[in-house]
Order: structure tokens, then C-alpha cells, then sequence
């Protein structure tokens, strides 16, 4: 019987020890659940004015080598841009040898005419034979001039009337120099011709050259029906060749335009436009689109959106992009 009792206490203190262990477990469940790890502060949020801000701290910006840089300033002639191809040659090599045959037969047939002309004068020439000597004269001299008239009407006057015809060709044909044909948009007109063009080839990594203008295209595009000018890069150091597409920023009279020069480093392209991150403080930096209409050797020249006081990333502008675009939340996502 002791022992029956004995058991029934220990079975009443064992349920009621688990009984208490279960209700200060039930009483601490909520509690424990609710308990949350402190959230981790994002790097990018959203300003008042709708700006998205990255932050980076000092060991975070040397760990992925960012890099800024402050802005020079600049000015350059106003220009207009165009898009145009490097012209073949050929077309013109053919003609040019056309205009030296036709040159020599004229020299020698006017020669032969002048000496039958001196023998008739001493009668020792027929009439006949001198009529005829200076029809082929004049039909030699007939047939330059239309060679030349077919070389105006097709390059222009300024190329017909290079001094040296078949060294300014041989420079054509060896890629030693090349001539570009610049049509303008759609609806775009000058009134004035322009001063001159930088050429940049997208092949030869957005580099350009400088060329000199001959003139107005002496025949319109039937497609584009657009202004155009023909110009001479007497020094070929990009190695273009016939066919290459260049755009063309042709420089007007007036006054230059001021603004900012940024690397080409330095330049994001995300959704169809071009942005750089500027950094506004130590540790923060922003994305701000700019419009690259003006390609200068060091660059581009930004005439709105930055001035000389901005500091702009050169090194790591994509690693704040990835970070931007990774972001989530609407207080942090991206504003393209």
C-alpha cells in the first residue's frame, strides 16, 4: 500500500513539474517568435526629390577600387551632328585615269596640230591634213573637259580642281587618306556650310579625327534626301576603310559651347541612356543621366546636368550599378 502511494506522488509531482515547464514554454513562444534579428540597414535608399542614394563606407569603396574624379571644363565649337561612311575610291581612280588619258591625247594632238599648222604655212602640209589635225585637237580637248565635268558633277568642285589629281587619288587608293560623305538628319539644314568635322569611327573605339571640308555632295541621296558634305582626313590614323560608318559632328560659326568633360570610363549605359554616379559626400553617391552629343578627344563634352564642382566615379561605376539594380524594396529601387 506505501508503495502504491508512493508512486501516485512521484506520477503527481512529475505531471505537475511538466505541466509548469508547458505553460512557461506557451507563455515564451509568442515572445521568442516575435523576436527579430535587427534588420540590415540597405545601401541604397530614395531622397526626398526621388534621387536613389548608394552609400559606401571607406573600406567598402577601397575593397571594390572605387575611383572619382573632378570635372575639367571646356569649350568647343558649336557643332551639328551627322552620320555618314568612309567613300570608295575607286570610282574616282577610274575617272582620275580617264581625265590623264585624255590629257596626254590632248597634248599630243595639239602638238601635231601646231606642226601641221607651221608645214601648211610653208606649204609642205595639205589643208585637208591640217583640218583634220585640228579637229582631233579640239575633240581631245572636248573629251578632257567632259572627264572633268563628269568628276565635278560627281565629287565636287574642289576635288576636280586639286592641283595634283593623281597624287591626291594614289593617297585615296593606298588608305594614306580617306574622303567621308556627312549626311545631316532629316530636316536639318545649314545656311552657311560648316568650318570643318570630327569624324568618330564606333570600329575604332569612339576615336575620331579631324577633317577638312571640300563642299556640298554634289548629288542628293535618293533615300535620305538630306544635306550632306564631303570631307578630306588627309592623315588616315584610324586605317579606315571604304564602307566604315562614321559619325560626323560638324563644327558651325558662332560662338563655342561650355561645359564639362567626362572619361569615357566614366559612362554607364542602362535602358538606351547614358548616366554617371556622382558623388554628392564622402559615402554617398547618386545616378544622373547625361546626353553625349559632343565627342571630343578626352571624352565628352556635357553641356547640362554637371558642372566643375561634381565629382564623378571613373572606377566602379558598374559595381554601383549591379548594387542599384540588386536593391529591393520600392525605397531602393533604381529610377531609370
Amino acid at each position: 500500500m506505501k508503495k502504491i502511494v508512493l508512486l501516485f506522488f512521484v506520477a503527481v509531482v512529475a505531471g505537475a513539474s511538466i505541466w509548469a515547464f508547458l505553460k512557461i514554454r506557451n507563455h515564451r513562444l509568442p515572445e521568442a517568435e516575435g523576436e527579430k534579428q535587427p534588420a540590415e540597414v540597405s545601401r541604397v535608399q530614395r531622397s526626398t526629390n526621388g534621387e536613389t542614394i548608394i552609400t559606401l563606407d571607406a573600406e567598402t569603396q577601397k575593397r571594390i577600387g572605387l575611383q572619382v574624379a573632378t570635372l575639367m571644363v571646356t569649350n568647343v565649337s558649336r557643332e551639328i551632328k551627322g552620320y555618314g561612311r568612309v567613300l570608295d575610291p575607286a570610282p574616282l581612280a577610274a575617272l582620275t585615269a580617264e581625265l590623264v588619258s585624255a590629257q596626254f591625247a590632248a597634248i599630243a594632238s595639239v602638238q601635231e596640230f601646231e606642226r601641221l599648222k607651221t608645214l601648211n604655212d610653208q606649204n609642205n602640209a595639205s589643208t585637208r591634213a591640217l583640218q583634220a589635225a585640228e579637229a582631233t585637237a579640239r575633240r581631245d580637248q572636248l573629251l578632257v573637259q567632259t572627264t572633268r565635268d563628269k568628276i565635278i558633277l560627281s565629287w565636287g568642285k574642289a576635288v576636280a580642281g586639286q592641283a595634283d589629281m593623281a597624287a591626291f587619288v594614289r593617297a585615296l587608293t593606298s588608305l594614306e587618306s580617306f574622303m567621308a560623305r556627312v549626311e545631316l538628319p532629316a530636316g536639318e539644314s545649314l545656311k552657311s556650310p560648316p568650318t570643318g568635322a570630327r569624324l568618330v569611327s564606333l570600329a575604332a573605339g569612339d576615336q575620331s579625327v579631324e577633317a577638312e571640308l571640300l563642299g556640298p555632295a554634289p548629288v542628293v541621296d535618293s533615300q535620305t534626301q538630306g544635306q550632306s558634305f564631303l570631307f578630306l582626313v588627309r592623315e588616315n590614323s584610324l586605317s579606315l576603310a571604304p564602307g566604315a560608318a562614321l559619325t560626323g559632328y560638324l563644327e558651325l560659326p558662332g560662338q563655342p559651347l561650355n561645359g564639362v568633360i567626362v572619361p569615357r570610363v566614366a559612362v554607364l549605359r542602362h535602358n538606351g541612356q547614358a548616366w554617371v554616379y556622382v558623388q554628392t559626400a564622402a559615402d554617398k553617391f547618386t545616378r544622373r543621366e547625361i546626353h553625349l552629343h559632343h565627342s571630343v578627344e578626352a571624352g565628352w563634352l556635357v553641356t547640362t546636368g554637371l558642372s566643375a564642382t561634381d565629382r564623378i566615379v571613373t572606377i566602379g561605376a558598374q559595381t554601383l550599378l549591379s548594387e542599384e539594380l540588386n536593391s529591393s524594396g520600392p525605397s531602393s529601387s533604381a529610377k531609370d
